[in-house]
């Protein structure tokens, strides 16, 4: 017996019976809207789409819940598990697996506020990655000659600073980049502003910051972005957000912290007064250096004047012919010692060479027998008819061998 769904005693499908409770919860109002407290479980985060994932629970109860791209790219702060929140969205069900869920439109930490959480997170974040730490703060430069600012265009921060700066150090150029520094398109114009002037080399010590508000107003320099982009800075920077005792992220990073606009203008720039009073004192300080050194040469040359070798240099001459001239003999003396040495060393050498001379030989009787002109040590060397030369100590004689033997 066929009847029509929906009556009393119908046989449903599945898929009828989730879309009819689909069409019911989308059509209570008091579904359309619901804000509820509970705590984050089996949170995930979607990367390639962007969407959450989790279970909203109590003590008793748990639901499932989604939040797509679109509104959770608006959250200032990261959800995590076991995390308190309230959330608000709509109650409906996902037919295809017949389970009700939350899809959320907003969430906001339970009993804290979603900027302070965001900015309590960042914080610990850029803390462990080592950005505040104080051993990577550059510097300021003494005397910076080009300063760059980097703030709204109108108000009373670039009117201060540039007031101050002009005051205390009328030298230094200041080159403004004007940025929005509230809203959300404030965050990359000041991290475009910040590239700017490093890409440029366009200033020694660059101010970036704005005059107070609230937390809200000052939160683009509470932006990750930014604090990076001054981290990554070449250019020592200086924090310039107008509040005396909260600190923004900014502050942090910076390499140098100021209350206000006007106090980061003063810690920019020396003094000129200060710097006029210090170089009176280095010249009164040079001055008596010289003065004392012109004393000291004075007195010193009057010494030397007064020298006898000065006011009688012929004494002084005297002397030092008399040097020469023991030097001079000195010299004369060592030559012919050593000529003599040498010609004592001649004569020995000599001797010696005639002792061993042939010539001597030749002078006692003896005469050198040449066969073609070398020395004739053996009589079996030679051969009868061959011409020898007979060497005496007067005078040779030429000759012929007519006989060999041992005695001829």
């Amino acid at each position: 017996m066929n009847r029509q769904p929906g009556r009393e005693g119908d046989v449903l499908t599945v898929s009828q019976l989730n879309a009819i409770v689909k069409a019911l919860l989308d059509n209570e109002p008091l579904l359309s809207h619901v804000m509820v407290r509970g705590e984050l479980s089996n949170f995930k985060y979607h990367t390639q789409s962007g969407h959450l994932y989790m279970t909203l629970k109590d003590e008793k109860s748990a639901v499932r819940a989604v939040m797509f791209a679109s509104s959770a790219k608006k959250l200032l702060f990261r959800p995590e598990n076991g995390m308190k929140v309230i959330v608000e969205g709509r109650v409906a069900v996902f037919e295809r697996d017949g389970q009700y869920q939350l899809y959320l439109t907003g969430m906001q930490p339970d009993g804290l506020g979603a900027l302070h959480l965001a900015y309590e997170q960042l914080k610990a974040k850029l803390a462990a990655e080592g950005l505040f730490a104080t051993e990577r703060k550059k510097p300021l430069p003494k005397t910076p000659f080009h300063i760059g600012v980097v703030t709204a265009s109108t108000g009373a921060a670039v009117r201060d600073i540039i007031h101050v700066l002009g005051r205390r150090f009328p030298a230094a150029q200041v080159l403004l980049y004007p940025v929005l520094v509230q809203g959300p398109d404030a965050p990359p114009m000041i991290v475009e502003a910040i590239n700017w002037f490093n890409e440029r080399h366009a200033a020694d010590v660059l101010i970036v910051g704005r005059g107070g508000g609230s937390i809200e107003d000052l939160w683009a320099f509470n932006d990750e972005s930014v604090a990076r982009a001054i981290a990554a800075s070449a250019i020592p920077v200086i924090s310039a957000v107008g509040h005396e005792t909260d600190f923004t992220i900014a502050d942090f990073v910076a390499d140098l912290r100021a209350p206000t606009p006007s106090a980061a203008a003063e810690l920019a720039v020396p003094d000129s007064l200060t710097l006029r009073q210090r170089l009176s004192n280095v010249n009164v300080r040079m001055a008596d250096l010289l003065l004392r050194k012109t004393s000291a040469g004075r007195a010193r040359l009057e010494m030397l004047s007064a020298h006898w070798a000065l006011r009688q240099p012929e004494k002084l001459l005297d002397e030092k012919r008399l040097v020469l001239d023991g030097l001079s003999q000195r010299v004369l003396q060592a030559q012919q010692t050593r000529l003599e040495r040498g010609r004592q060393r001649l004569s020995l050498t000599a001797g010696k060479l005639s002792a061993l001379s042939p010539l001597g030989v030749l002078e006692r009787g003896y005469s050198i027998v040449l066969h073609g002109g070398s020395p004739v040590r053996r009589a079996d060397t030679l051969a009868v008819g061959d011409e020898l030369t007979l060497r005496f100590a007067k005078g040779e004689v030429q000759a012929c061998v007519t006989k060999t033997g041992e005695r001829c």
